[in-house]
């Protein structure tokens, strides 16, 4: 059995989220704050901006835009539609689309996921599970949907015209 870098890192990213439940689900009973989306949770993340690791809301974008461009074009070669609109309406295509955007993404995922915690330890002394599962898949997935879907876009305009190309 051949165990990846990536089994590695999910199961240290499991084991994190793991530890840290005890103590959330004891805050929760104890308050009945569910943090997730309230005004604590969206204060929380202002400090996030400006604490320790500020500069991964930098990084962990940009790096899921690049691994989108790159998808992007690789749908224009292969002659897919754009990525959100695959995944809207062509039911033949969205697996496809899926299974590229994880396995593109997932290690990104799992580290920003684990940045997200480290965090949260750094600034509150504290882990909040559901948030570190909110804010880092939202930290990737949606920078880079946005990127496969405009590289496939502007690569497909930008992209000569079979018809255009034999008259030079």
């Amino acid at each position: 059995m051949k165990i990846s870098r990536s089994s590695i890192l999910f199961a240290i990213v499991a084991a994190a989220l793991l530890i840290s439940v005890p103590s959330s689900i004891y805050r929760l009973v104890q308050s009945g704050d569910p943090y997730l989306f309230t005004e604590k949770f969206f204060q929380d993340m202002l400090a996030r901006l400006t604490g320790p690791g500020k500069l991964r809301f930098i990084v962990q974008p940009i790096v899921a835009i690049t691994i989108g461009v790159l998808h992007g074009k690789k749908d224009v070669h292969a002659n897919l539609p754009p990525f959100l609109w695959m995944l809207a309406f062509h039911r033949s295509h969205r697996q496809h689309a899926l299974r590229t955007a994880v396995v593109g993404v997932r290690d990104l995922v799992a580290v920003a996921i684990l940045l997200d915690i480290i965090s949260q330890a750094l600034i509150f002394h504290e882990v909040r599970p559901g948030a570190a599962l909110v804010v880092g898949p939202i930290l990737i997935s949606v920078p880079y949907s946005l990127a496969r879907e405009l590289a496939n876009r502007i690569s497909r305009a930008l992209r000569p015209r079979a018809s255009a190309a034999g008259s030079f």
